[in-house]
């Protein structure tokens, strides 16, 4: 697989060391590079490109701006790696989904770690998007893998999570906390409960509360107005109450 990328960045050394490591890096292809994020985003338009090095300090259009940008398009969205001498902008770098973020100076054999992570991606989104087989069907292979698994953004890489193997989970106001059976600690990911919410099948899960998703196989009990996983208590909430009950009467 090779993926198309565009290099950003206002310092000349920096760019050129950028657009050196990309050329040398066998699956990767300099399709542009720029001194600017305007002109970078007018190439990203023009053209398919799937990774983009992204300097943050720049002037006009910085490159967290761009970021932004680039999030609200619906098409030609690339995903981004930050190269950056401020460490102060990390946390910004993940609440814009970026893939990785490079601390100036870096290496190559840290340009290449973060590099192998947009291939991993890349080759996923392929294989997801790929025609399902014949005698599957296209929406049955869909469904199959959606109830298999989902991936979550943990830090800076894609972490897979088998649905069944998740207890509950819980919504914190920039994050959430998904808990597993097999983990003591839970995944902590940057994303919303509303998000996972339309990701999950809901045959086999439910939001009973604003701040709480449930695993339907996992409820080991039912009180009148709360449910227990585990040794754990979860209150229904009142505009909740009325889904959870039509799901009860299936059983009950």
């Amino acid at each position: 697989m090779i993926l198309n990328v565009i290099a950003v960045d206002d310092e000349p050394l920096a760019l050129g060391l950028v657009s050196a490591f990309i050329e040398q890096t066998p699956f990767l292809k300099l399709v542009g590079r720029f001194s600017n994020a305007v002109e970078a985003l007018r190439a990203i338009h023009a053209q398919k490109v799937d990774v983009l090095f992204l300097d943050i300090q720049m002037p006009d259009l910085n490159g967290i701006e761009l970021a932004r940008v680039l999030d609200n398009s619906k098409s030609n969205k690339p995903r981004i790696i930050f190269t950056t001498a401020y460490n102060q902008f990390a946390l910004e770098g993940y609440r814009v989904d970026a893939l990785d973020y490079l601390l100036k100076p870096f290496n190559y054999e840290e340009f290449l770690h973060a590099a192998n992570k947009a291939l991993a991606y890349g080759e996923l989104l392929e294989k997801s998007n790929a025609p399902a087989s014949v005698t599957a069907g296209p929406a049955i292979a869909e469904e199959r893998i959606e109830d298999e698994y989902l991936f979550l953004k943990v830090e800076y890489q894609l972490v897979r999570i088998a649905l069944n193997d998740i207890l509950y989970i819980e919504g914190l106001k920039d994050y959430v906390k998904v808990w597993l059976k097999s983990a003591e600690k839970p995944i902590l990911s940057l994303t919303s409960l509303k998000s996972l919410e339309e990701k999950l099948p809901s045959k086999k899960f439910m939001r009973v509360h604003r701040s709480f998703i449930v695993s339907l196989d996992k409820i080991n009990s039912i009180t009148r107005n709360a449910l227990q996983i585990g040794k754990v208590n979860i209150t229904v909430g009142d505009q909740y109450k009325e889904a959870f009950s039509q799901f009860l009467s299936k059983w009950v």
